[in-house]
């Protein structure tokens, strides 16, 4: 409200403008290419926002807390709270290992003034996606209870090793929480744990949500609709900044061959299912133990040695040394009474450029399309004009 009086009274009392004019269609009637620019400029304010030189908790463990109360059967998003949480969860897991791939989650759902593990926690997305859409087919009952549910999670991240970093997100749909005792409490045992506790709110700010994410120095936050929701969903796909206290440690790996062939063998990861889905000759063995596993990353379950690949540690450490931003620039300005050259092209796609903004890097000024900013800086996390100029950086 201040700035609007220090710029001439309130915004009501203005000259009235019509907003919606600024947004133009493209070529084909759609208004998805300005919707997407608009999304991305928010990524790029957020990523700008983050201060480097940072300690982060590379591995970390996080248990998902899945509000499943009747609030959830609300329909303000479509079709439900519910489906339109597991529809996000599904894309959240999946990028979650992707950028996290020796990390791990769990999922906890409270309903019936009640919780309820559904998966411990694993590196495998695919058991939780699938057991988040057979939880999904249930009915809503009951309030939640927001105490059970952290109590349970605490039961197992107190058991984690100190190094790594104990988190828990909750999905949070109802306006009250059914607990047993005193809430107060459960939230110093999260200190005293050094479990960080964020929450996502669907229905309005609760006051007991915002203490909770304020003394576990977590995040709290409302939805406005489908897109925020996602956009404050995603913020946690990336590792949270380590406190102060973090111990640190040496930490043993083991990085096993893939053999395809040999005599068939069940492998550690299908022991307890039923069938012979993980019988076969192909497999990761341990190099300590020699057990098999199908995937990685994974924790031997004989001898507790964590197994990964290079490529799962390359994805953790991008984290550490991000690629910078690259500057927003319009190739009709002119810089210093000069025009830029005049590059018509993508350096990465070689697709000619559509629009007057485009994106340079800072290292070798080499010119690329929104498109390929977001793929750059999302997944490839490595400057395709530096990596190929002789000077570049690998």
């Amino acid at each position: 409200m201040a700035n609007d009086e220090d710029s001439g009274g309130y915004r009501w009392l203005n000259q009235y403008e019509r907003t919606w004019e600024v947004i133009q269609e493209d070529a084909e009637g759609s208004l998805q290419t300005v919707v997407d620019e608009i999304s991305h400029r928010t990524k790029r304010r957020r990523v700008m926002g983050r201060s480097g030189n940072i300690r982060l908790g590379m591995m970390r463990h996080l248990f998902i807390i899945v509000d499943m109360s009747r609030a959830m059967e609300e329909a303000d998003l479509k079709p439900s709270r519910l489906a339109c949480s597991v529809k996000l969860l599904e894309s959240f897991v999946t990028e979650y290992f992707d950028q996290n791939p020796i990390s791990q989650i769990g999922i906890i759902v409270t309903r019936n003034k009640r919780a309820e593990k559904l998966t411990e926690l694993s590196g495998n997305p695919q058991v939780h996606i699938g057991t988040l859409q057979k939880a999904a087919a249930k009915p809503c009952q009951g309030e939640p209870s927001l105490q059970n549910a952290m109590e349970s999670a605490v039961q197992w991240l107190r058991h984690m090793p100190g190094h790594a970093s104990r988190e828990i997100l909750i999905l949070f749909g109802s306006l009250t929480s059914c607990d047993p005792g005193d809430v107060s409490e459960t939230v110093q045992t999260l200190q005293r744990q050094n479990i960080r506790c964020s929450i996502i709110g669907m229905a309005a700010e609760v006051r007991v949500c915002r203490t909770i994410c304020a003394e576990t120095q977590g995040s709290y936050g409302v939805i406005l609709d489908e897109r925020h929701y996602r956009e404050l969903l995603m913020q946690h796909v990336t590792p949270p900044v380590a406190k102060a206290d973090a111990e640190a440690a040496l930490i043993r790996m083991g990085f096993p061959q893939h053999l395809s062939s040999g005599p068939p063998s069940l492998c550690m990861c299908h022991l307890d299912s039923n069938g012979i889905k993980g019988l076969g000759t192909s497999g990761y063995f341990c190099p300590q133990c020699k057990s098999k596993y199908c995937d990685l990353p994974v924790e031997c379950k004989v001898c507790g040695l964590t197994l990964v690949c290079a490529p799962h540690l390359a994805r953790s450490y991008q984290h550490l040394f991000p690629l910078p931003q690259f500057t927003e620039t319009d190739l009709s300005t002119p810089v210093d009474g000069q025009s830029l050259p005049r590059q018509n092209h993508c350096f990465a796609c070689q697709r000619v450029f559509t629009e007057q903004t485009v994106y340079s890097c800072p290292q070798c000024t080499q010119f690329f399309c929104m498109e390929c900013d977001i793929y750059i800086h999302d997944s490839l996390h490595s400057c395709p004009g530096c990596t190929a100029s002789p000077q570049g950086e690998g």
